[in-house]
């Protein structure tokens, strides 16, 4: 759990970190939930930090991490949202995963999802992990890696 200052800290670093950048960005900090705290970021320009799939916004994360690391000494993780992309993705795989999942039970046929990455996949597994109809898991190596939803047997 972070304290005042160190939640502090990270406002001012990333407020900081986006004016270098020249990125007219707002800068939200929330309320820490499960050891993650998440940061909101709001801005004209989304496309340009979110990159393609997400991936500017995978790094983006990552490097400001690693300043992080460098000025607080508790263990922390942070999630870095702009314009809400990472909730509305996520709302978009749980029904992927719902509608993928409702048509394997009906046919009986596995079905191969795009490859994608760990985060992503684990949404997928978590949506139907209370699922008694079918089953999920990861096949491929890498960048390949791939979902797998398989009816029960």
């Amino acid at each position: 759990m972070l304290n005042p200052n160190d939640i502090e800290t990270i406002k001012k670093t990333v407020k900081e970190f986006f004016e270098k950048t020249t990125f007219e960005v707002e800068v939200t900090v929330m309320s820490e939930k499960e050891d993650t705290l998440p940061i909101v970021l709001k801005t004209e320009e989304p496309q340009i930090l979110i990159g393609e799939g997400g991936q500017t916004l995978s790094e983006i994360q990552h490097l400001l991490k690693a300043v992080l690391r460098r000025k607080i000494t508790e263990p922390f993780y942070i999630s870095l949202d702009i314009n809400d992309y990472k909730k509305k993705k996520k709302e978009y795989l749980e029904e992927l995963a719902v509608s993928t999942a409702d048509e394997v039970s009906l046919s009986k046929k596995e079905k191969t999802l795009s490859p994608m990455p760990a985060y992503e996949r684990r949404i997928i597994h978590m949506a139907l992990a209370g699922r008694g109809d079918v089953v999920t898991e990861s096949t491929g190596e890498g960048m390949d890696r791939r979902l797998v939803i398989k009816p029960r047997p």
